[in-house]
């Protein structure tokens, strides 16, 4: 006779998708995942972190052991036959009706809201709930917000509030399956599994609601550690031995195997190499990276501010080398502002960690959605979540690149290189923002190009440094130059705006430069880095041409002609195709050589490429512009993504009038290394600065001028007041003999562009109309922070709260505010690249505001054009070509 599936008379957890009756028990799968809780607590760091929430150094043994159980009943719901008979076939219910489809999750409200009171009472008695009570002393509430807490796991709070109705015949026997029974057994087994945690005289569990969100991101981890087959195959007979037999043994060579526990690699690291050993740069450190090491670290947030190109991602890198050395981190997360800028530092950073380790190496991975890449390494997703990955020549294992494997297990990495949107995603309402969060606070978050500019995303990355550093986490922050203002803002991170700390602006001119800041008690404690080393004198030319696209390709073109590398910086990415196409007309067939080009295509350089192509631009940019850059004429057309991370070099900078700050940013790239080859028109560093026409800004105060703010006319930047001062100094020094000493003149620039008593000033200099735009910028501001603060996860609140739970449409909402992964097009055949006749398109990434509305196809069938393919996706018709995507 037949053995019967044992999903007929054993609760299941999990099932295979092809073989439904290959399933893998409830109590075995609840093991796993208590096992792989359990094994991450074991890792000293974090350990720390969870204990940090707790407002305390440590956590003691009977603490551990009783959130040991609480994670292990996160899946405790499925305990109902509503989500059981889910897998049943229609021979297998001999006539029986089914009890109703039923979850695992939000279908247990009701039983926890008591609004099915029969059910209540006897699941809470079979589960021994008085037991955990009795661990609590605030009567009853921190358990049951811990145990809300781990139900849910699944990506974002569990709505306690919410109107769905009961279902009792889920929570009643059917078959041979009985959830009561069910329930009671997994009770006795936890005690069995933790017997520490039902110690009489331990301590109360620790109440803070901090607490209980890293407890919830922990569990989230464990859960997809425990939910690998790869590591718990499936087993469907009851075993009362194998939590000690299998679940412990596999959870713990899991948590190994992807990297999270770092102990060999620790006992292997005996000191931090040098910087001559850890950089092939050939020189000895400089004044700010050997302020850098200098500097004290156990201040959670430090800033480094320098010019652009002064090494700042080095001293970066090798105060991390310390920091670890010191174990206050075990890994790093880099963030940078733009996709490109991630991917481009990601070689960087894997060259740094092949140096840092010389065993045990981490594979760093890029946390940029659309890429598959740890190391050197690339993946290919396959059918039912799986990824192939090139072969692994070390120790034949892929097993450690499994945070690259998922966006949402980036920041699982020990090393992570990524775009700041992903990090920003540990603090924001998105699902699974509590497991990002929980991984981040193990690992130094280094954040590049930071600046003030946009109030929505300076507000996330203060909610973000406060929930990172409440973890017990460490951040380091780097920009060209900060207003003393965005400075405090970070350092200090107050609750409200007006509780920043200000300096008046003459003692914030006076700070040194360059330096790195962090907080000392009240008072912010800057430590300078010495003589400024690379000084240059910058020639400023505003000429009122913004607009003019053929009177910027005639400038370039001069320039290219008498040999120069010349790099145009457009605000929009409209404004840079207009450019590039008026440089084709001016250029002609005769100098079309001047023109930037990939693979003898001619094109730009901007965020609208696919993965591949954007790869292919970095590198030619490099090649072109770079330090080992050949000699004769190029002109390189783009947008902001020139100004970040890219070691170019030009001889002439040609860019869009912007904030003072964004601007040095840019000339960072002007003449950015020694060298003898430049053409006589342009040895020295001149910034060519695109104004629109007037004497000042006022005619973008009128509503019309509304769309220009907004990036039809060139500006991405909405307070005119920090772009009117910009005008200002640049005017002024245009009209003179005088030039820019950077970067001794940084702070005194910055300050008189971005400092609040400036902005005051000018206010009342220009009138009523500016006066106007300052109230409605107030008001941006206060908008942009309370849609920032209302979209962060409320980590002051318990899961029992109203309020911590996430809105229906609050994800779509983040993501769209962002820009940030957008909706990522298959393409099936995949089409060529327009920019490489070897490389195919195989996927494309449509930026969030070019999408909206839009839901993901399958899979989307281009039509192919001369110079690329279009495709149609949401009803909207897209092109992509050596110019990038576009809508048409």
């Amino acid at each position: 006779m037949t053995r019967p599936a044992n999903y007929l008379h054993h609760h299941w957890a999990k099932s295979d998708r092809q073989n439904p009756s290959c399933i893998h028990l409830l109590e075995h799968h609840l093991a796993d995942v208590g096992a792989c809780f359990e094994a991450l607590l074991l890792q000293p760091t974090i350990r720390k972190r969870l204990a940090r929430t707790a407002g305390t150094d440590d956590l003691d043994e009977v603490t551990l052991a009783r959130l040991c159980v609480f994670a292990t009943l996160h899946d405790i719901g499925k305990a109902n036959v509503g989500f059981q008979t889910r897998i049943w076939r229609g021979e297998d219910l001999q006539g029986k009706r089914k009890p109703g489809w039923a979850g695992h999750t939000s279908d247990i409200v009701p039983v926890l809201e008591d609004k099915d009171t029969t059910t209540a009472d006897w699941f809470f008695k079979a589960l021994g709930w008085d037991d955990f009570l009795a661990w609590d002393d605030r009567d009853g509430l921190i358990a049951s917000g811990l145990f809300v807490a781990t139900l849910s796991h699944h990506g974002d709070p569990l709505n306690l509030h919410n109107t769905k109705s009961a279902n009792p015949d889920a929570w009643k026997p059917f078959g041979e399956l009985s959830p009561q029974t069910c329930v009671e057994r997994i009770g006795s087994l936890a005690r069995s599994w933790f017997p520490q945690a039902f110690t009489i005289d331990g301590p109360p569990l620790p109440s803070a609601p901090e607490f209980q969100h890293m407890f919830l991101g922990l569990c989230t981890l464990a859960d997809w550690i425990g939910s690998n087959e790869d590591h718990f195959p499936y087993v469907d007979e009851p075993d009362d031995d194998y939590m000690d037999t299998t679940a412990r043994r596999q959870a713990r060579n899991a948590i190994k195997a992807i990297g999270l526990n770092i102990s060999e690699q620790r006992d292997a690291f005996k000191v931090a190499p040098s910087f001559s050993e850890l950089f092939d740069i050939g020189y000895a450190p400089n004044a700010i990276q050997k302020a850098a090491w200098d500097a004290p670290i156990g201040q959670p947030v430090a800033i480094i501010e320098s010019e652009t190109g002064s090494g700042k991602t080095e001293a970066a890198l090798w105060r991390f080398a310390k920091m670890y050395e010191a174990g206050l981190v075990d890994g790093l997360y880099f963030a940078l502002p733009t996709r490109a800028a991630a991917t481009q530092m990601h070689g960087r950073v894997n060259r740094f960690i092949e140096s840092m380790f010389r065993s045990h190496k981490p594979e760093p991975v890029l946390a940029v959605p659309g890429y598959i890449r740890a190391g050197d390494f690339t993946g290919e997703h396959l059918a039912d979540y799986k990824v192939w990955w090139d072969t692994h020549p070390r120790d034949n294992t892929t097993e450690k690149l499994w945070a690259a494997e998922s966006a949402k297990r980036f920041l699982a990495a020990q090393i992570a290189v990524g775009t700041v949107d992903q990090a920003m995603m540990a603090a924001l309402q998105v699902r699974h923002s509590h497991m990002r969060a929980a991984c981040l606070a193990r690992n130094l978050l280094i954040v590049d190009e930071v600046h003030a500019s946009d109030p929505y995303m300076s507000a996330i990355l203060t909610d973000l440094l406060n929930a990172h550093v409440g973890a017990g986490g460490y951040a380091l922050l780097m920009s060209a130059t900060l207003g003393s203002a965005a400075r405090s803002r970070w350092l200090f991170r107050p609750r409200r705006e007006s509780q920043i700390p200000q300096m008046s602006i003459s003692d914030a001119v006076g700070m040194p430069y360059p330096s790195i800041s962090t907080k000392s008690g009240d008072r912010e404690n800057i430590v300078a880095s010495g003589e400024n080393e690379q000084q240059k004198n910058v020639r400023i030319d505003a000429r009122p041409r913004m607009h003019e696209f053929s009177q910027v390709a005639g400038l370039a073109i001069d320039a290219a002609r008498a040999g120069a590398k010349v790099l145009v910086i457009r605000n929009t990415v409209a404004y840079a195709v207009n450019t590039h196409r008026a440089l084709e007309d001016a250029a002609g067939a005769a100098d079309t050589d001047l023109l930037f080009a990939c693979n003898g295509v001619i094109t730009l350089h901007t965020g609208r490429f696919a993965a591949n192509d954007r790869d292919l631009l970095d590198g030619e940019v490099e090649a072109q512009l770079g330090k080992q850059r050949d000699s004769g004429g190029r002109i390189v057309v783009g947008t902001q993504t020139l100004e970040q991370s890219l070691d170019i070099d030009a001889d002439l900078l040609i860019t869009d009038l912007c904030p003072v700050d964004v601007l040095l940013q840019r000339i960072g790239r002007l003449h950015r290394h020694r060298r003898d080859d430049r053409p006589n028109e342009h040895g020295a560093p001149t910034c060519v600065v695109l104004t629109p026409p007037g004497d000042n800004l006022d005619a973008l105060l009128s509503s019309d001028a509304g769309a220009s703010r907004n990036g039809l006319g060139g500006f991405v930047y909405p307070d005119l007041r920090i772009l009117e001062l910009t005008l200002r100094l640049v005017s002024e020094t245009s009209s003179s003999d005088q030039v820019w000493r950077i970067p001794d003149m940084n702070r005194e620039l910055v300050e008189r562009a971005t400092h609040p008593e400036a902005l005051e000033a000018l206010v009342e200099e220009m009138g009523d109309d500016w006066r106007v735009h300052a109230i409605t910028i107030a008001g941006e501001q206060i908008s942009d922070n309370l849609t920032a603060h209302g979209a962060v996860v409320k980590r002051d609140k318990t899961f029992l709260d109203r309020g911590v739970g996430f809105p229906s449409n609050m994800e779509e909402r983040i993501r769209t505010r962002l820009g940030d992964e957008g909706v990522e097009v298959r393409f099936e055949p995949a089409a060529q690249s327009p920019l490489d006749s070897a490389s195919a398109i195989a996927s494309l990434n449509i930026p969030g505001h070019m999408c909206r509305g839009i839901t993901p196809e399958e899979t989307v069938v281009p039509d192919i054009t001369s110079e690329g393919f279009q495709f149609t996706i949401g009803g909207r018709r897209f092109a992509y070509d050596r110019l990038g995507l576009r809508m048409v």
